[in-house]
């Protein structure tokens, strides 16, 4: 099978042919049909979070089942689903609580590895996945049936974009009808942001971003109101009423300074959660008696703690409700052999979200 592999980071993917190891009891096969290009990928290629090369990237897809291990029941050959990187054993203390994005369980899987290249060298499936490629191999508790209507570049959105966005409120966070919400960043992560505060029922919704353009795009996904980072303060303290903060700060970008804004704009009592994931090493320095004083509390959000066989069924509903965009969302789709192109774009920021189709897949890839 294909798969865009990093050699160095920094460089261009290169296509390559791999060959899959073996599936283990728990295994399923998925023949990928669409993946989503995520500026997570798009960081771990340049290397600023580290680890092992050769590596594939890619962790937000939807294919259909080619082949199940002998102890999978939940899903089935011929089913449509999306492949997602988060793994859960369902008996950890982490999974027990809950917070399935945690799982804490070792995997007998891992102790061989999921591809290798021509030469017979092992390459990373990174992030679980390995989804820059025709084909994966993952633990079953990483796929969701959907529904056979739904089209591939919909379905793969809601694997991390979606799911982040929408679950750092519905999930992580304490948002209901008489919230004020601000997100700081309306990029793919933040305009689900803005949606599932619009679904969770806050009263006023602020979407922050330095692109004037992004922000009119906000305005479609449901922001109340829209704001760059010069003049946030005084939109937020008109937004909010006599409090002039929000009670909950997302910020869905992985930068330092949007941290710091935050907590500018939080509220006496109110949550700021860190959705954006920043590179290493990447501090910030804060008083800690204004946090205590004012009762503030400060929350890291990973793939909006979700639990996938409950959320992503949701978010699908919701989708068929007309609650929630996905359509919206995909801003050009582009064939393997293109995916360094639909990089760039994503990195440039001029894009919601681009979409890698496979070959396989039964949609054209076309731009």
């Amino acid at each position: 099978m294909r798969a865009a592999v990093c050699r160095e980071f920094g460089r261009p993917l290169v296509i390559e042919d791999l060959t899959l190891g073996e599936l283990s009891p728990n295994d399923v096969h998925v023949d990928i049909a669409a993946c989503a290009v995520c500026h997570s990928d798009i960081h771990y290629a340049e290397g600023a979070w580290g680890g092992t090369l050769p590596a594939v990237y890619g962790h937000e897809a939807a294919g259909t089942v080619l082949a199940v291990g002998t102890d999978v029941t939940s899903v089935s050959v011929g089913d449509r689903v999306v492949v997602t990187l988060i793994r859960s054993c369902g008996e950890c203390t982490q999974c027990l609580r809950g917070n399935e994005v945690f799982c804490t369980a070792e995997y007998a899987a891992d102790d061989a590895s999921r591809l290798a290249d021509s030469d017979g060298n092992d390459v990373l499936a990174a992030m679980l996945c390995g989804a820059f490629a025709e084909e994966v191999v993952v633990d079953h508790s990483q796929v969701v049936g959907i529904p056979a209507a739904m089209s591939w570049e919909v379905a793969s959105t809601l694997a991390c974009g979606v799911l982040t966005g929408v679950g750092a409120v519905t999930n992580t966070s304490s948002v209901d009808e008489n919230s004020t919400v601000v997100v700081i960043g309306a990029g793919g992560v933040g305009l689900n942001t803005v949606q599932g505060a619009v679904i969770a029922g806050a009263k006023a919704v602020i979407a922050v971003d330095l692109a004037e353009e992004k922000l009119d795009i906000a305005r479609t996904f449901g922001a109340t109101h829209v704001a760059t980072p010069d003049n946030a303060a005084s939109v937020v303290a008109e937004a909010t009423g006599a409090s002039g903060a929000a009670s909950h700060v997302f910020v869905t970008v992985g930068a330092r300074p949007a941290i710091l804004a935050g907590l500018e704009l939080l509220d006496i009592g109110g949550e700021l959660i860190i959705v954006g994931m920043p590179a290493l090493n990447n501090e910030i320095q804060i008083d800690p008696v204004n946090v205590a004083s004012y009762g503030q509390r400060i929350i890291g959000s990973k793939m909006g703690t979700a639990r996938i066989r409950r959320d992503i069924p949701q978010l699908i509903e919701w989708y068929q409700q007309g609650k929630l965009k996905l359509d919206e969302l995909v801003s050009a789709t582009y064939r393997l052999d293109e995916i360094n192109e639909a990089i760039r774009a994503v990195a440039d920021g001029a894009v919601i979200r681009n979409v890698v189709l496979m070959e396989s897949g039964n949609e054209e890839a076309s731009r």
